[in-house]
C-alpha cells in the first residue's frame, strides 16, 4: 500500500477532530474530538513506521511503540477528563463549555450587580479601561 492513503485518511481524521474541538459546545463531544485527533496521529505513526521499516534493514518499530504510549496517555486523559466533566456537571448542572467559560470569567447572571457597581465607580472616577478596587 502506498503511503499517501493512510496519510490522507489521517489528515481527514485530524481535520474532523479539529472541527469538533473548535465548533462543539458540549465538553464530552470535545473530548471525543480530541480522541479523533489522537487516533489520526496514531495512524500516521504506524504508517510511517511501516514505510520506514521497508526502506531500512533494521526494524525498530518505534512508531508502534509511540502509538502504544499515545494510547495509554489518551486513556488516562479520557478518564480524568470525564471525571472532571461529571464533577462540573454535578456542581453547575451543565456541560456546555460556553456557559462554564462565562461563569469562570465572572460574566454570569449572578455578577450583573457587581458589573453595575464597577461601571459606576469608573464613571465617578473618570477612568477608562478596567476598574480598580479602591480602598
Amino acid at each position: 500500500m502506498h503511503l499517501a492513503y493512510p496519510a490522507v485518511l489521517s489528515a481527514l481524521l485530524f481535520c474532523t477532530g479539529l472541527y469538533g474541538v473548535l465548533a462543539r459546545r458540549n465538553a464530552i463531544l470535545v473530548l471525543m474530538s480530541v480522541e479523533l485527533m489522537l487516533n489520526a496521529v496514531n495512524l500516521n505513526l504506524v504508517a510511517f513506521d511501516v514505510w520506514l521499516s521497508k526502506a531500512a534493514e533494521e526494524t525498530l518499530h518505534s512508531g508502534q511503540a509511540l502509538t502504544l504510549f499515545t494510547i495509554a496517555i489518551a486513556a488516562a486523559e479520557i478518564g480524568i477528563g470525564l471525571a472532571i466533566v461529571l464533577a462540573v456537571h454535578r456542581n453547575r448542572g451543565t456541560a456546555d463549555i460556553d456557559k462554564l467559560r462565562d461563569t469562570a470569567e465572572g460574566h454570569g447572571p449572578e455578577d450583573s450587580d457587581d458589573d453595575a457597581r464597577t461601571t459606576g465607580q469608573v464613571a465617578e472616577t473618570g477612568r477608562t479601561g478596567k476598574a480598580e478596587a479602591t480602598a
